[in-house]
């Protein structure tokens, strides 16, 4: 018997494979692996003798035969690919043979049948059987369409038993991974409720729609002038109706359930169009445009749902060249967040200009929805938010997933504490791992139910209908997000709700309140609201982030010759720490056209290259610029001497530990850099080129790119996929200015 326990080797080989059943999927199988050199020989039944008689002419299987036991002698895979209700009838064959030595795997697209099957044939599930469902297919069906190529790049979904013999899943795993395809693993039960949502309701639709309008009077008229999208999603109507008879019997209860939801919303639907409820349809369509707008990008990015390093993005950085031109950076992110939880609960429609289609605003954006905020767009920059009160929101279907976003974990954290229904906040792999604790804490002691993972880390599990009650709360450490946390829950509070900063933090929330006409108390460091009064809808023009022109602002100071204009940039008084500290440094920036837009002040950046020196940065400042650091590290790297930062403990846990991390990739780079507990020691030199890691953090991969203006050879910057994620279009924006970054080509 062939040894086949490392599924990630290349080099599996299998004598024999059987192939019970040789329509499309068996037959393509068959023909795949049969193609795929890694079987000795394939060996193929069908009960059609038509089947029988095509399969080896069409280079199917090297050989055919009639009976069954003939089929699968000596086999060491047997792939079981008869419709469902015949499963029955070729198991009770199979447990009367000698198969004990064979793995035996099937296709069946509802694994509860399948393996109930299989247990009442052999009296238990053997220990070598894998159940499978590859996610392809096509409307042709029969030998005739068999097609080697069929499972490429498509996903098989692998549903292990808790006594599958991990060698078998090893080989069924691997046999598949060589014909190209995406082999995931999931439980039996999930796989079937997802599989009926996602692939049985929708040809269930299908063949209903067809057979309707098949059956009116004006049906050739109809077909006639049937549009594109009909024919796209009618498409499965014209697959094998055995086969789908056959499944939507073995599934029966979770199709019923998956019909039953579909039947209740578009019983809603219906009332919507009668009644004329123009708010409504709004809200159906525009949750599904972006909902699937939302997913796919997920999906096709895997940003979101599967560990950094799965999504190789490096780039590369050349040295030289100076910057020049004018340009808007995308707009503010923590007002783009804001801008969406307020509207939303918000008396009235709400419209936004300016809005940050990144994917951090983007999770707020569906978070919202999924708790029934009707929301139009993004559409470049403009979204309207019809908003439903504060007592308005809606329980959510599953977990608010937020992606990246801290902004969102943290602030909905409060919002979400004062709900009368349960939720549950997500994050991908590296949110996940940032501490909420900051958060979690003061909102107990204000009486919210939050529970996280054992060391304070996501999801966080809010219970609804909590009795908040307001405090007065001293900040043990500045955050904006701790503090916007706390005001959002105090607008549920039973009583006043107080907090008081050690030193100023970002004031956007207490701003945007006030813009929604929600009184806000701020007497020196302490910010004070009351609950009772309501947000009334208004009109935001979200200024362009002062985070991302940072990095523009550092480039033009340390590029030789340049002179970069940087328009309608927010200068809020608590996020201009990197203009006061690039001043002291010698930078060359003057505001240009200073006005006052929604309340927020903006003005027109103009930066000229200046020689830097290096400088003890002022303790005051760091909670000012504490996003900008990264790229103020590489200001100090071409700065003279040294300079020296303080205070900035916050740094170490945010999507990075920065002050390490720049540290590190500094030192690579051949500058001296010491980190301390809390800060940094740079002195100034030349920088050389080399290879930086940037741990998945957008801002350590931006820095080192602006670094690239000064180094002597090209900087590679690797892990950098979360850059899409806090600035869209970087590299392109980075480069119509002079500086000299791009995509590693073949990652």
């Amino acid at each position: 018997m062939t040894e086949f326990a490392v599924a990630s080797s290349p080099a599996v080989r299998i004598q024999r494979l059987a192939v019970i059943g040789l329509g499309l999927i068996g037959g393509s199988f068959a023909k795949g692996m049969r193609q795929s050199g890694l079987c000795g020989e394939v060996v193929g039944y069908d009960a059609d003798p038509l089947a029988r008689n095509l399969a080896v002419p069409l280079g199917v299987v090297d050989r055919v035969t009639p009976h069954l036991a003939e089929a699968v002698d000596g086999a060491e895979l047997i792939m079981l690919a008869v419709p469902i209700l015949a499963m029955e009838s070729v198991l009770a064959q199979l447990a009367e043979l000698d198969v004990e030595q064979a793995v035996i795997t099937d296709v069946g697209s509802t694994k509860g049948a399948v393996v109930t099957a299989v247990e009442q044939a052999f009296g238990k599930v053997p220990a070598r059987f894998v159940p499978g469902h590859p996610i392809a297919g096509s409307e042709r069906s029969g030998v005739e369409a068999a097609d080697a190529k069929l499972f490429e790049r498509h996903k098989v979904i692998l549903t292990p038993l808790e006594q599958t013999e991990p060698a078998a899943l090893d080989l069924v795993t691997a046999l598949w991974r060589a014909l190209g395809a995406d082999v995931e693993h999931m439980a039996l039960a999930d796989h079937d409720e997802v599989l009926a949502a996602t692939s049985h309701l929708p040809h269930l639709l299908a063949f209903s729609l067809v057979d309707t309008l098949a059956s009116r009077s004006e049906n050739l008229e109809i077909f006639r002038y049937a549009a594109g999208g009909f024919r796209d999603f009618t498409r499965i109507a014209a697959s094998d109706p055995t086969m789908w008879r056959d499944i939507f019997l073995a599934n029966q209860d979770a199709v019923l359930r998956s019909l039953d939801a579909f039947t209740r919303d578009l019983g809603r639907l219906r009332a919507a169009i009668e009644e004329r409820d123009a708010t409504a349809l709004l809200g159906v369509f525009t949750r599904a445009k972006s909902a699937r707008e939302h997913f796919s990008n997920i999906l096709a990015r895997r940003a979101y749902v599967e560990p950094m390093q799965t999504q190789v993005v490096n780039f590369i950085a050349s040295p030289g060249g100076c910057v020049q031109g004018t340009i808007r950076v995308p707009g503010d992110k923590s007002i783009s967040h804001r801008s969406i939880m307020l509207g939303s609960l918000a008396e009235g429609v709400t419209q936004v200009e300016g809005f940050l289609e990144g994917e951090d605003s983007l999770a707020t954006l569906q978070a919202f929805r999924d708790m029934g905020v009707v929301i139009e767009g993004p559409h470049h920059g403009r979204v309207t938010i019809n908003g439903v009160g504060l007592h308005g929101l809606q329980a959510p279907p599953g977990p608010l997933y937020v992606g990246n976003s801290g902004t969102s974990m943290r602030l909905l954290s409060g919002l979400l504490a004062g709900q009368q229904f349960d939720s549950v906040l997500t994050g991908d792999i590296s949110l996940s791992n940032r501490p909420m604790g900051r958060v979690a804490k003061p909102l107990r002691e204000m009486g919210a139910r939050i529970e996280t993972s054992e060391d304070g880390r996501p999801p966080l599990h809010i219970q609804g209908d909590s009795r908040l009650v307001g405090m007065d709360y001293s900040m043990p450490m500045a955050s904006a997000q701790v503090k916007s946390c706390l005001l959002l829950a105090g607008l549920y509070a039973s009583g006043r709700t107080s907090v008081t900063e050690p030193a100023p933090t970002r004031d956007h929330t207490e701003r945007m309140l006030k813009g929604f006409g929600y009184p806000v108390a701020v007497d020196g460091a302490k910010v004070t609201i009351e609950p009772g009064h309501k947000l009334t809808a208004c009109k935001i023009d979200v200024p362009a982030d002062i985070s991302s022109a940072a990095f523009f602002m550092v480039a033009a100071s340390i590029a030789e010759g340049s002179n970069l204009l940087l328009e309608h940039v927010g200068i809020n008084p608590t996020r201009i720490g990197v203009i006061n500290i690039l001043r002291e440094m010698g930078g060359d920036i003057t505001l240009e056209n200073e006005r006052e837009v929604g309340g927020e002040p903006v003005a027109d950046i103009r930066v000229r290259y200046a020689p830097l020196k290096g400088i003890d940065i002022p303790v005051d400042q760091v909670p000012l610029a504490i996003d900008e650091f990264p790229v103020l590290f590489i200001a100090a790297a071409c700065a003279e001497g040294r300079t020296i930062l303080r205070g900035a403990e916050e740094l170490r846990v945010k999507e990075s530990d920065r002050i390490q991390v720049m540290a590190d990739g500094l030192q690579t780079l051949g500058i001296r850099a010491e980190p301390t507990h809390d800060g940094i020691i740079i002195d100034g030199g030349q920088m050389q080129g080399g290879s930086v890691a940037s741990h998945g953090d957008h801002r350590i991969a931006m820095s080192f790119s602006v670094a690239s203006l000064r180094a002597q050879k090209d900087i590679q910057i690797t892990d950098c996929a979360n850059v899409a994620t806090s600035f869209p279009g970087f590299v392109e924006l980075a480069s119509s200015v002079g500086i000299m970054v791009r995509l590693e080509e073949n990652t």
